[in-house]
């Protein structure tokens, strides 16, 4: 193969393995070293491929983004209403990959990490902007306050996560995250998908 089909391959396995790592330790107190080790590589490749463990920490987070982006899109190409739209939403956020143990795990430690590191404050304003800019465009023609209704879904979302990170009552249960939000929807535009 390819030395750069091997790059994308290692890089990819160190952020699987970055998730994996801080799930499994349920914060970012994981070094490069075990990072390295559960993806197959050398601690050195890992630092020479990212620099440091923030950076690394951003890769992975960059995956789950683009993950989310990638269901989203598909999601909301399949949506025919406003309502659905918002459903579509919800489901990508807690379909999939993206609400299991170590993906809420890493949103957590990521949260965390854009208190203090610039880049990861930029990566979390992004995605906030963008879920909330696409919650306000389905929500416009269906209520009054389509701000209000996006501001407080994507509240609802990251606040889901949070609770799920923080409880210890097993696996996140993503069916019952996406009641939570749907019955909030009904309420806030007065439909059903």
């Amino acid at each position: 193969m390819p030395r750069t089909g091997m790059m994308a391959l290692r890089k990819d396995a160190l952020v699987k393995a970055t998730i994996g790592e801080i799930g499994r330790k349920g914060s970012l107190d994981v070094t490069m070293g075990q990072i390295a080790r559960a993806a197959g590589v050398s601690s050195a490749l890992a630092h020479h491929y990212f620099g440091s463990k923030d950076d690394l920490l951003l890769a992975a987070m960059r995956a789950i983004l683009s993950e989310f982006g990638l269901k989203a899109r598909r999601a909301l190409a399949a949506a025919h209403t406003p309502r659905a739209r918002l459903s579509a939403l919800v489901q990508a956020s807690f379909g999939g990959r993206n609400f299991q143990p170590e993906v809420v795990a890493a949103w957590l430690n990521f949260y965390v990490l854009a208190q203090t590191q610039p880049q990861a404050a930029r990566l979390l304003r992004i995605y906030q902007q963008r879920l909330v800019a696409n919650l306000i465009h389905a929500a416009r023609p269906l209520c009054d306050d389509p701000v209000g209704l996006a501001r407080t879904a994507a509240a609802l979302i990251d606040g889901l996560y949070i609770r799920h990170a923080l409880a210890d009552a097993g696996p996140p249960d993503a069916g019952a995250a996406i009641a939570t939000l749907e019955t909030y929807l009904d309420l806030a535009t007065g439909q059903r998908p």
